[in-house]
């Protein structure tokens, strides 16, 4: 199966030609503006350093699938449960400290004590189906592996969400503007739990996997 391209507006710094309900740059101050009404998506671009990119290697290399899920304030015992559980905590130290910093910034954007996390190395497509989630918001970065697929509104026929059916039609109006995010990039996903977001959550999916791929893919939700 051939990987979807990125559709052009997204190679670029410019916001010419952007989705109006798309936030993209490269600071950190672009992800408060998931706050803005019509705002349903907003997109960090970093590259992980080559610390980060060689704790997130040690952790892909092993034969099975893993997942670790955490509740709770984001501090010492968040670290030291990471470095517990990761499959080679002896190289875990940069990625342990990436996910803590995420993890401590989303509970202090959403004014919380208490963050949901998952880390999960993937070996196949967990949501291959677009779809949209029904909390308010989600922070997810993929760490290895291809990164989450999302569809532009316009792309979206939202008659075609929900559980499957015959009588359904396409959820994709055009295949052609499927977006992916980059290994690294920060984004934060309206849901339709976002109060007046009812309607309007962002479409998404996991990335199709190919034989032998893996993806490590964190999410993080305000609790």
């Amino acid at each position: 199966m051939s990987m979807p391209a990125l559709s052009p507006f997204l190679d670029h710094q410019s916001e010419e030609g952007l989705p109006s309900h798309l936030a993209l740059g490269d600071e950190i101050d672009v992800l408060p503006r998931i706050f803005e009404d019509g705002i349903t998506i907003a997109v960090m671009r970093r590259t992980p350093s080559a610390a980060l990119q060689q704790s997130v290697q040690a952790q892909c290399h092993t034969d099975r699938a893993w997942q670790l899920a955490w509740l709770g304030q984001p501090g010492d015992e968040l670290r030291a449960d990471l470095l517990k559980r990761l499959p080679a905590p002896q190289a875990a130290e940069a990625l342990v400290e990436d996910v803590q910093l995420l993890a401590e910034a989303m509970a202090y954007l959403f004014d919380t004590d208490t963050v949901g996390i998952r880390l999960r190395l993937l070996d196949a497509a967990m949501c291959p189906r677009f779809h949209v989630d029904n909390l308010p918001v989600r922070l997810v970065t993929t760490y290895h592996g291809p990164g989450s697929e999302w569809l532009p509104e316009a792309a979206v026929n939202r008659a075609g969400l929900g559980a499957p059916s015959t009588d359904k039609p396409e959820i994709v109006r055009d295949p052609d503007a499927i977006q992916r995010l980059e290994v690294g990039d920060l984004a934060l996903l309206k849901g339709g739990g976002w109060e007046g977001n009812e309607h309007q959550a962002l479409a998404h999916r996991s990335p199709a996997l190919s034989e032998g791929q893996k993806r490590l893919l964190l999410t993080i939700d305000p609790a």
